[in-house]
């Protein structure tokens, strides 16, 4: 019994520096939308998306026109000529298969520029997280802006204001536009 009982209390102990800790939260998506870098560089990066995806969407339209215009004229050409349509049919569609994988692929020029203006913006806020979860004394700082799911959270652990405080931001930035 006593043994139980030494268990259950060293336990209990134990467990004390856990309820201690402080936690809070940010939504770093609403922190971002108030950045007017980061906007602008979400304004760039989506023009270059649209622009290369309509250099791409041309290619491919070029691509369909030389296939039904080769669909027309087949039953008339010669073997070695529809053999050179076909061959250049497929080197188009996979140049531009290419300039896709280029454009959007993982190591694409859209995360090439995405890395260039978004990242450092990032890199900002995440250190004026630590920054202020280190002077606050926090365990735990939660985004909720990410695929972690928060069932409640209590307003009085939001640190969004403080982060953009310490950014130099104001929240005013984001409901002035939607005025």
């Amino acid at each position: 019994m006593k043994k139980i009982f030494l268990s259950t209390l060293f336990a209990v102990l134990m467990s004390l520096p856990l309820f201690s800790q402080k936690y809070a939260y940010i939504d770093s998506e609403y922190i971002l939308s108030n950045m007017p870098d980061y906007v602008e560089a979400q304004a760039e990066l989506n023009r270059l998306a649209v622009e290369w995806q309509n250099e791409i969407e041309a290619q491919f339209k070029s691509i369909d026109s030389m296939y039904k215009k080769y669909q027309v004229e087949a039953i008339t050409l010669p073997d070695k000529m529809k053999k050179s349509r076909e061959d250049a049919i497929i080197s188009a569609e996979q140049a531009a298969k290419n300039l896709q994988k280029k454009r959007f692929g993982t190591d694409g020029d859209l995360y090439k520029k995405r890395e260039e203006l978004v990242k450092p913006i990032q890199d900002r806020v995440f250190t004026a997280i630590e920054e202020y979860a280190k002077d606050r004394g926090f365990a735990f700082v939660f985004d909720v802006a990410g695929d972690m799911t928060i069932v409640y959270a209590d307003p009085k652990w939001d640190i969004n204001d403080q982060i953009m405080q310490k950014l130099g931001i104001s929240a005013n930035n984001a409901t002035d536009d939607e005025e």
